[in-house]
């Protein structure tokens, strides 16, 4: 099949080779000419512009856009004037749920069809395949058929006792619901994301922690004494714990790989800052259960850690510190 891909950063330039390998014609542009170039050299058909990616593109034409979310209405009003009946755009990044539901209107009035499809796997998905979540006409998701199956990871152990019959979530892609559902499964995926992997985090720096029986103490009213410092002597090796995590336990999975990666090329991580950014859709997911009336105390925490993560807590810690000077005379620990 053939597909336009804009987009060729960290996923799209990826996904354009996983097409690519699986027999499709790929036509890509990029506002970076060097991706383009490199995207040209492994076999895609280069464009100069977006209207030239549609030039050579077959009607009815597919557009898969892997842009910011903030970008996608610039790319569809660019490509708008020249779309034409039963053309479709494929947005494959992270946008609002509701903003892709407003925008099938827009295009529907020309007759485009769009496809939502939340992406994961990251920069690993050329390999081990993409988890997509799609909403869309059924007509035009099945259309599509051929690129999702080839982006997916296919197949892998199945959940036992699945009542239903065989479906497309075995082999990693699902048509979720119209559209804006792929959007909104996508959304509170990374939402959970986020949960995950505060929990990781956690409980890893807890066990690094875990030696502070060993450490000396100052003895002043500013500092909560260690009660039993016998109980916390532990020097452990972080690496080796997420190790052995990996093998057998519960809490296995591919963040947990990646950590156990990390922390073996070093163990004190010396390399991150510990600075995390989020790119929206926790906030989104903590606003939909919001709207919803649904607790989501872990996903809400989880989220909060990243904005603290940034040093966006630091007035609030001195509004603390102003207080506890106010009523106590107690001054900051330097």
């Amino acid at each position: 099949m053939q597909i336009g891909m804009i987009g060729l950063g960290r996923m799209g330039a990826n996904m354009v080779q996983r097409l690519m390998r699986g027999g499709h014609d790929c036509v890509v542009f990029d506002r970076s000419v060097s991706a383009v170039d490199t995207a040209g050299k492994q076999g895609a058909v280069t464009s100069a512009s977006a209207r030239e990616l549609l030039a050579k593109l077959q009607c009815p034409r597919a557009i898969c856009l892997m842009v910011p979310a903030a970008a996608v209405d610039l790319v569809v009003d660019d490509l708008l004037p020249h779309l034409e009946k039963d053309d479709v755009i494929i947005d494959g990044g992270n946008s609002h749920y509701q903003d892709d539901v407003a925008r099938a209107a827009r295009l529907s009035a020309r007759g485009v069809q769009y496809v939502d499809m939340g992406t994961s796997g990251g920069v690993w998905g050329l390999e081990r395949g993409y988890c997509l979540m799609i909403g869309g006409e059924r007509a035009t998701v099945e259309r599509l058929d051929p690129v999702f199956r080839t982006l997916a990871p296919g197949p892998a152990d199945v959940t036992r006792r699945r009542e239903q019959p065989e479906s497309a979530a075995e082999l990693g892609y699902l048509h979720c619901g119209p559209v804006g559902a792929g959007h909104f499964v996508k959304m509170v995926h990374n939402g959970i994301e986020y949960g995950l992997m505060a929990a990781y985090a956690e409980g890893f720096n807890i066990l690094k922690r875990a030696n502070l029986g060993t450490l000396e103490h100052q003895v002043d009213a500013e500092t909560a004494p260690l009660r039993n410092r016998e109980a916390y002597r532990y020097d452990f090796n972080l690496a080796d714990i997420a190790e052995v995590w990996r093998h057998g336990s519960v809490i296995t999975s591919w963040l947990l790989d990646l950590t156990a990666q990390a922390l073996a090329a070093d163990p004190n991580l010396s390399r991150f800052g510990g600075t995390v950014s989020d790119s929206g859709e926790g906030r989104w997911t903590v606003q939909a259960a919001n709207d919803l009336g649904v607790p989501a105390h872990v996903l809400t925490a989880a989220l909060f850690e990243r904005f603290a993560s940034r040093g966006l807590d630091s007035f609030q810690n001195q509004i603390l510190s102003a207080m506890r000077f106010g009523f106590g005379g107690h001054h900051e620990k330097r």
